[in-house]
């Protein structure tokens, strides 16, 4: 597989690291645009999780789409509409002035049509993912996919807090400068995406005739063990109780996510840092998360195990919120973050090998969104919450209590579930071509 890895998963990091660094960079932005646009933390915090709400809207019609059209079309669709949405964040204060909108009915109306354009980048991934990679294979490739967030922050907090030096440049904000620049990458592989990605393995002209049968009868020798007890009808997936309960677990690891992505610049920045300075900081959890996101989902598929290396990570996660929200020394707070990285992203590869154990065909892409979407309402909850309470309290920790708290429930929950629903060690030792390796 591992030639099937190499085409694949590199190009879909690099699109996912655009993404997370379109969807979060806001929450550098508002070191100055609040101050420039006279923003609180609640109506920043608003406009930072009112994106998740078309998100969750557009989630399930748009990874049904994909299924339809295919990954090649309709991933060029999203990056395309991103990209641009993205872009115009940085024209907030133009386009108030040319439609007469305050400043935060644009900065909302902008973020809401974001999250409708990004709305089935991720779930559509990772559906993909399951047409090319048998499960034994898939927690260490969503692994090295989703160490795109944790890179996205590595590589996005210290070239955003750059970018915010180039305040007046043009008689521009560093902040306008930070979404344009940003946003352009997301244009140029959108173009990119047609001509490299390939819809299925049949379609792979760049694998010899021998690898692309090997890989297509293991795929299909899956599917048919699967056959019956796999849920292959889109309605019934969304109303699957697993499904459900797979939403709430994520729905936790989500919003410990975006509270760092949201929020993590703002706490560090009141150590009484530089912006650059912040950013250097701000990536250090990120990357702890990165390596974790690898070695977790790697000792995961070596051990065959899923339920305890979930439950581990989430409540690694959760002891860590909660140790981040009381300890007010700057470093130990900081070491907290970057434990608790562990947590976040050590957590999803194991994750997202779930569905695919229990969701076949045109269910499985309604299931990985429906699961997703849900999560994401956490999105549009976390920071909104968690502005309201630093506006009201004057500081964060009422809020990092309140998501090690989500984060708590995710794990117990996790815990609860039979261990019959978690894919255990996938068959070894069938025969396959040496090259597809």
């Amino acid at each position: 597989m591992r030639k099937v890895m190499l085409r694949i998963v590199p190009f879909l990091i690099l699109c996912y690291i655009i993404s997370y660094l379109d969807r979060v960079n806001v929450g550098f932005a508002a070191l100055t645009m609040n101050r420039d646009l006279g923003f609180s933390a609640a109506v920043y915090g608003l406009g930072a999780g009112i994106f998740f709400v078309t998100y969750f809207l557009f989630e399930v019609p748009s990874n049904l789409a994909l299924h339809r059209f295919g990954a090649r079309m309709w991933i060029a669709r999203i990056m395309v509409t991103w990209g641009v949405l993205s872009g115009a964040m940085g024209f907030i204060p133009q386009i108030s002035a040319a439609t007469g909108l305050s400043y935060e009915a644009v900065f909302y109306t902008i973020r809401l049509l974001l999250g409708a354009a990004e709305a089935g980048f991720f779930p559509g991934v990772i559906f993909y993912l399951t047409l090319w990679f048998p499960s034994a294979y898939r927690a260490r490739v969503v692994g090295y996919f989703m160490t795109a967030l944790p890179l996205a922050s590595v590589i996005g907090a210290p070239l955003s807090g750059y970018l915010l030096g180039l305040d007046g440049f043009h008689g521009m904000a560093g902040w306008q400068w930070m979404f344009i620049i940003e946003a352009i990458p997301a244009v140029i592989l959108a173009a990119i995406v047609l001509g490299y990605l390939t819809d299925k393995p049949g379609q792979a002209k760049w694998l010899e005739p021998a690898e692309r049968d090997w890989l297509a009868a293991r795929l299909a020798q899956e599917e048919r063990e699967r056959a019956g007890v796999a849920t292959h009808s889109p309605l019934a997936a969304l109303a699957n109780p697993l499904v459900l309960a797979l939403g709430f677990v994520y729905f936790g690891v989500v919003a410990m996510n975006y509270t760092v992505g949201f929020f993590l610049p703002s706490i560090i920045r009141e150590f009484g840092l530089s912006n650059l300075q912040t950013g250097f900081v701000a990536a250090i959890p990120s990357l702890v998360g990165a390596i974790s996101m690898v070695v977790w989902g790697r000792r995961s598929d070596a051990a065959g195990e899923r339920k305890w290396h979930l439950v581990f990570a989430l409540a690694v996660g959760a002891c860590s919120f909660a140790a981040a929200a009381v300890i007010q020394e700057p470093v130990l707070k900081i070491l907290c973050f970057a434990i608790a990285a562990f947590g976040i992203y050590g957590s999803q590869p194991v994750f997202w090998t779930l569905p695919g154990s229990f969701l076949s065909g045109a269910a499985a892409a309604a299931g990985i969104a429906v699961i997703n979407s849900l999560a994401n309402l956490s999105g549009f909850a976390g920071p909104y919450v968690m502005g309201w309470i630093k506006t009201s309290t004057g500081d964060f920790t009422g809020g990092l209590l309140l998501v090690a708290c989500v984060a708590g429930l995710a794990t117990l929950v996790v815990a609860m579930i039979g261990r019959q629903h978690f894919p255990q060690r996938a068959p070894q030792g069938e025969a396959r071509p040496q090259a597809a390796e």
